[in-house]
Parts: structure tokens; C-alpha cells; sequence
């Protein structure tokens, strides 16, 4: 009902812009020389305020409406919520909000169904309350507007300190939010370490969340702490992304020369977007394509060696993402290798070296600084994938070095411990946001890294 109306604002919007146009050049008599403004600023200063309040609006009541709803049905229904836990209650609301809205069918319980009427009915009263407000600020600013519209009206001015608002509001909206991530990362950890303590997690080598309140202390509900050692996990993630950094490093480095100083422009044209067509490509059908395809070839290959493989193998997952991040390698050494100024190419020729000479002690150790950095990048890549290694890896947290076995990644844990509902107060739930803190300080770091690398190298050729 409210993407109607959101719908109904854009076409008045762009109503107002072509009648605030019209008003303008009215005003003149057709002599647009004689206008403080442009037309179409003064069009864009009348769809600003003729839509731009009612959206404002429709934003302030989709964050606002949410809590109110969810509190007036607590309120409602306070006798049968008095007798359920926190997780419980939260069920009881997300289905019955299901519920009004469709999303949960054929459910059986008169209670969640009388609540769910009740969600109805609420949200239908708030949304036409929305459609008043919004078409009534829509009129107020359209009329305020449209009688400013005159010769000497200064509209750009007002377009450019709106257009200047909005910009640092997106640009707030991103850093509050990169802050919040962060803070919430931190908190949680604190929490995770108050029952953990940090080195036991950062040097464990045993990880069983699952079995946390097993044990000795059990019943009195002890953490058994000696089960969250994170050690096999980062070793995990160490190696898959070794091995796939062994396949990407070297074919991304190859192809990206190859396009770069050796393809025809034919060549390249259509090389190019063919190898970024892997970049496109989703990691659930790379997670298909090495569990159905990959890992069954490495295994029965083993076998004929007298190897013992893994059905599901580091080797797999680890070629798999390799392949993944080719275009990835390829795209930024080929941009960092063509920033290498044709001078340097011009003088090595000169002086009598091959194409393959030029390449190898010119412009690749010109142009090293920018490829280490697409390397870095690349690493950040691939540790921060989930999909491959939750289909080709496993979930077994080994602490092993050999790539024919079964292992897991910090990523596909954080997943496994937050699937399902779960208790945000237990340690094997606050370990996901322990292992998310220490995995954004190492991804931070390679990046950080990175792009001092990318820095020192413009710094040398700008």
C-alpha cells in the first residue's frame, strides 16, 4: 500500500519538474537570459520540495512504525507473553507479524491468529495515516514552492544546499553505520571474553562450540572454555587461501600481461569481459561446481595414486575460490600494468630489448607495487568467502596441514553459529562476533596495506 504512494510522490515529482520549468519561463515571457536560475533548476526546486518532505516522511514512519506496532500488540496481549521467556516472545511477534502479512499460513494457534488480526489492522490505520501526511506535505510544499518561482528567485542556490544536505546525510548514513558494525563487533566480543578468556581463544587449538555446557559444571551451566580455540579455524582459512591464491596469483598475473602488452585490440575486446564473466558468477554455483565436480575428480584421482582424499577436501574449495578470484587478480594487474607510462616501454625498447625483456625487467618492476596490492586484495577475497567452503570444505574444524583433508573456514563458523534462533547471551553465540572482530582486523589490516601500496605507487607516476 505504501509502495503506491511511494510511486504516486516520484510521478508528482516529475510533474512538478516539468511545471516548475513551464512556471519559469512563464515568468520571463519566454526570455530565459533574464533568470536568476536555470528552468530546470527551478523544475528541480519544485519536485524537491513537492516530494522530497512525504518521502521524508514515509522513511521516518517505514523506522518508526515497526516498534509501535510491536509494542501495541505486547501491550494487547501482555497476559500471554508473561509466561514466555525473551526468545520465545520474539517467535510469538515475528509470527503473528508473518502471519498478517501472509508470509505464515495453515498455523494453528488461535492466539498467534488474533494477534496477527490485531498486527493487521494496526498497520492498515498507520499506512493510511501515512497517505494523509504525505499528500499533505506533498501539497504544502508543492504550493510553498511553486509561489517562490519567479525572475529573480534564486532556486540553484536552494537546489545545491539541499543536493549538499542530502550528500552528507549518505555519507553519514555510511560512516554511523561502518561505526555501529564495529561497536557491535567490539561489545559482543567483550561479552564473549568475560566467559572465554582471550588467550585460551586466541591460541586454543580445540574447537566445539556445540558442546560448550558439556562437561564438568554442566549442570550448574559452566562454559566449558577449553572448546573455543579459534587456532584450527585460522589455520583453515590460511590454507584454502593459499592454495587458492597458488591458482589465481599466477594465471590472473599471466592473462592480465598477456592482455596488456601481447593481445590485439580485437583480442582484448573480447578476452576481457569473457574472463570478467566469472566475477558474475554466484559463489553458490562455484559451491555446486566443486562439491559435484572437483572434489569427486581430486578424490577418485587420489585414489588411483593410493592417496586417501576427502570427500570433502581444502584442495577443492581451495582451486575452486582460486578460479573465483582469476578475474579479480586479472582485472587490477592489467589496470596497474597499463598505468605504466609508455615512456618506460619507448626507452627499453630503444635500447634494444625484446617485448618478453621489456615485460620482465620493466615494466613488471615498475608496476610490482600495484600488483602486490591487487594480490592483497585478492587475499582479503578469499578469506572473507563462505559458500565454496561450506560445500567443498565441511564444517570439521581440523587442525591439519594437508590439503586432501576435510576443514573449515572463520567465515562458514560465523554462519553455523548464527543459523536458527539463538540465544545472543550464550558463548556460543557471541563467539561468531568474536571470530567476525578478529577476522575485520585481519582483512582491515591487508587492505590497509593495500592501499598504502596503490598510494606509493601513483605517487611515483602521477
Amino acid at each position: 500500500m505504501v509502495g503506491y504512494l511511494v510511486v504516486l510522490l516520484l510521478i508528482l515529482a516529475a510533474a512538478a519538474y516539468w511545471i516548475g520549468r513551464t512556471r519559469a519561463v512563464a515568468s520571463v515571457n519566454g526570455d530565459v537570459a533574464r533568470l536568476h536560475s536555470l528552468p530546470g533548476q527551478h523544475g528541480t526546486f519544485l519536485a524537491l520540495f513537492a516530494a522530497g518532505p512525504a518521502l521524508f516522511a514515509i522513511v521516518l514512519w517505514s523506522m518508526v512504525t515497526p516498534g509501535i506496532e510491536s509494542s501495541i500488540i505486547a501491550d494487547r496481549f501482555s497476559a500471554e507473553l508473561s509466561g514466555m521467556g525473551v526468545p520465545q516472545a520474539e517467535a510469538f511477534m515475528r509470527d503473528a507479524r508473518a502471519m498478517a502479512f501472509g508470509g505464515l499460513v495453515g498455523f494453528a494457534d488461535p492466539t498467534k491468529e488474533a494477534a496477527a488480526a490485531v498486527y493487521k489492522s494496526i498497520h492498515a490505520t498507520s499506512a493510511w495515516i501515512i497517505w494523509a501526511v504525505a499528500l499533505m506535505l506533498s501539497a504544502s510544499g508543492f504550493y510553498w514552492a511553486y509561489s517562490r518561482i519567479a525572475q529573480a528567485y534564486r532556486a540553484r542556490h536552494v537546489v545545491e544546499r539541499v543536493l549538499r544536505a542530502f550528500l552528507i546525510v549518505c555519507s553519514a548514513v555510511a560512516i554511523l553505520t561502518t561505526i555501529g558494525i564495529v561497536l557491535s563487533l567490539i561489545f559482543e566480543s567483550l561479552r564473549f571474553f568475560q566467559q572465554v578468556p582471550l588467550y585460551k581463544f586466541l591460541f586454543g587449538t580445540h574447537w566445539s562450540p556445540q558442546s560448550a555446557f558439556t562437561g564438568a559444571g554442566a549442570e550448574a551451566g559452566a562454559v566449558n572454555q577449553d572448546i573455543f580455540g579459534m587456532v584450527p579455524l585460522f589455520a583453515g582459512t590460511l590454507l584454502i587461501t593459499f592454495i587458492a591464491m597458488l591458482v589465481a596469483a599466477p594465471i590472473g598475473l599471466m592473462a592480465a600481461i598477456y592482455l596488456s602488452d601481447y593481445a590485439s585490440k580485437s583480442v582484448r575486446a573480447l578476452a576481457k569481459p569473457v574472463l570478467e564473466i566469472l566475477a558474475g558468477i554466484p559463489t553458490v554455483v562455484y559451491g555446486f561446481f566443486a562439491a559435484l565436480t572437483v572434489a569427486p575428480y581430486f578424490r577418485s584421482m587420489g585414489e588411483s595414486l593410493g592417496l586417501n582424499v576427502a570427500s570433502e577436501s581444502a584442495l577443492a574449495a581451495g582451486v575452486v575460490m582460486g578460479i573465483m578470484i582469476i578475474p579479480f587478480v586479472s582485472s587490477l594487474s592489467d589496470d596497474v600494468i597499463n598505468a605504466v607510462p609508455q615512456s618506460l616501454r619507448d626507452g627499453s625498447a630503444g635500447l634494444g630489448a625484446t617485448k618478453s625483456e621489456t615485460i620482465r625487467k620493466v615494466i613488471l618492476p615498475a608496476a610490482l607495487p600495484g600488483i602486490v596490492s591487487a594480490m592483497l586484495l585478492a587475499v582479503s577475497r578469499a578469506i572473507g568467502e563462505t559458500m565454496i567452503v561450506v560445500m567443498a570444505a565441511g564444517l570439521a574444524a581440523n587442525l591439519t596441514a594437508n590439503p586432501l583433508e576435510a576443514v573449515t573456514t572463520v567465515t562458514v563458523q560465523i554462519v553455523t553459529l548464527l543459523v536458527g534462533d539463538q540465544e545472543f547471551d550464550s558463548a556460543k553465540t557471541l563467539a561468531a562476533f568474536a571470530l567476525g572482530l578478529v577476522l575485520f582486523c585481519i582483512t582491515l589490516t591487508l587492505n590497509i596495506v593495500a592501499l598504502r601500496v596503490v598510494q606509493k605507487y601513483r605517487e611515483q607516476y602521477d
